[in-house]
């Protein structure tokens, strides 16, 4: 434990021998001084947790001492003393700064019951700011921009999104629907050099065909018949930035065969134009459809797809990367507390297991849904298996369905998928019972008496 300093500030000679006899009995190492202005040249030189000081001194009085004092060193601690004191003193005193005030003549207890409490308060905010650093810590290590995760196949993503982002290098993010693949375009944009660009988005299976075209690459005046004046495309906006082609895959092969010219020759032609145009655009393309088999079947061009295939990243599937779950899970209650106004804990012992034995088809995008709404049902503080929606707890995808033998019990289904995420955590760690118990969030008794009590 360290030894705390303490200057005493006092005009009165046997006042500071006094105090300083009392807190050298108690442990304290203590200095003094006979005004304010001695006060401030001992700061200077040396530290101290706290300083006592009386109101009334000549040359720089208490109040003088405690402004100045405070400017210049505004992590101290004060407590002030005066045998004149009234309340309207102790106030002005405590709005300067001071963190309490002691009348004169005080009681031995007094002053050190003072000076225990704060350290109390100090010690608490040394915890408050470990804890907030920890926090932090924990923060940069389980997320990456707006996308929280802690599995190794994330960690690999991220990586892979720090590695192009500062190229203007053509990315490809695959993934099934739902697993974030808008979110890692955006990282991989905030992080690059054009990140003073502009983000322009387009779904490219959510505008019709005959719209596309004129959405991408732009018009100009009497190019058909609405075209009352030009318009700039979507590439022209982009300019200098970037263009997130969400949903790649469904681009008709006419617009493939100008969107490969512009990635090849990095120029536009607008609708009803003969003239081109050089654009200085990064395209990042985005799709839930296997391109090779798109390739295969005739619907995707192949030598787009060479050329959009420069860099891939592959976003995993949430039922391959289980121990995000619990995370991801924390992440939105945390964030559906705060828009729906709700206190909501976390998840019951009996709804966790269920969760996490879920196939989650629609992966993330699946998972906040499926909070939110519980969270909006959920009755009490903890979200049970009956704010489930019936699909999540009878999942006939799922490895490990709740639905054993086409039971309806919840308590059933609960154990049958709670013995089977321990028999696959054990199998995944070799029988290591310590790890396993790190995989399932459970302490290893609570593991060892699972385990006796499945037989496994």
């Amino acid at each position: 434990m360290t030894v705390k300093q303490v200057l005493i500030v006092d005009d009165e000679k046997n006042m500071r021998h006094m105090l300083q006899v009392m807190l050298n009995k108690e442990g304290y190492i203590t200095k003094t001084a006979a005004d304010g202005v001695e006060a401030l040249s001992s700061m200077e030189t040396d530290h101290f947790d706290f300083i006592l000081c009386d109101l009334k001194m000549p040359r720089m009085d208490g109040m003088s001492f405690l402004k100045e004092s405070k400017s210049r060193f505004p992590e101290k601690t004060f407590i002030m003393m005066s045998a004149y004191g009234t309340v309207d003193t102790a106030l002005e005193a405590m709005k300067i700064g001071a963190y309490d005030y002691i009348s004169k003549p005080f009681k031995t207890d007094e002053v050190l019951l003072t000076l225990k409490k704060a350290e109390e308060r100090e010690r608490l905010k040394q915890e408050n700011l470990m804890l907030h650093d920890k926090i932090k810590q924990i923060e940069q290590k389980y997320s990456f921009g707006n996308i929280v995760a802690r599995s190794e196949a994330m960690a690999h993503v991220f990586e892979l999104v720090e590695k192009v982002a500062a190229h203007k290098t053509t990315v490809l993010i695959t993934g099934e629907s739902g697993t974030g693949k808008e979110l890692i375009a955006k990282e991989i944009y905030s992080q690059g050099a054009r990140s003073s660009g502009p983000l322009v988005s387009i779904n490219c299976g959510g505008i019709p065909e005959n719209l596309l075209e004129s959405e991408l690459f732009g018009f100009k005046k009497g190019a058909f018949t609405d075209a009352i004046r030009d318009k700039p495309g979507l590439f022209q906006e982009a300019d200098k930035g970037t263009l997130f082609l969400d949903e790649i895959g469904e681009l008709p092969l006419t617009l493939q065969v100008k969107l490969l010219r512009v990635l090849q020759e990095g120029e536009i032609t607008p609708l009803g134009s003969t003239e081109t145009r050089k654009i200085d655009v990064r395209v990042i393309a985005a799709t839930a459809r296997d391109l090779h088999t798109e390739v295969e079947a005739g619907r995707f061009r192949e030598d787009l797809f060479y050329r959009i295939h420069v860099m891939t990243i592959h976003i995993p599937p949430l039922r391959e990367r289980r121990g995000d779950i619990p995370l991801l899970i924390g992440y939105f209650i945390d964030r559906f507390n705060k828009k729906l106004d709700k206190n909501i804990e976390g998840l019951s012992s009996e709804a966790m297991p269920v969760l996490m034995g879920y196939s989650w088809p629609g992966n993330v995008r699946e998972l906040e849904n499926v909070l939110e709404r519980a969270m909006i049902l959920a009755k009490g503080r903890w979200i049970t298996p009956s704010d489930l929606p019936s699909s999540v707890l009878f999942d006939p995808h799922s490895p490990s369905s709740t639905q054993p033998e086409h039971t309806l019990s919840i308590k059933k289904a609960t154990r049958h998928l709670e013995r089977n995420l321990i028999k696959q955590a054990l199998e995944l760690t070799g029988g290591n019972r310590s790890k396993a118990a790190k995989i399932l969030e459970i302490s290893r008794p609570i593991l060892i008496a699972k385990i006796k009590e499945f037989g496994l």
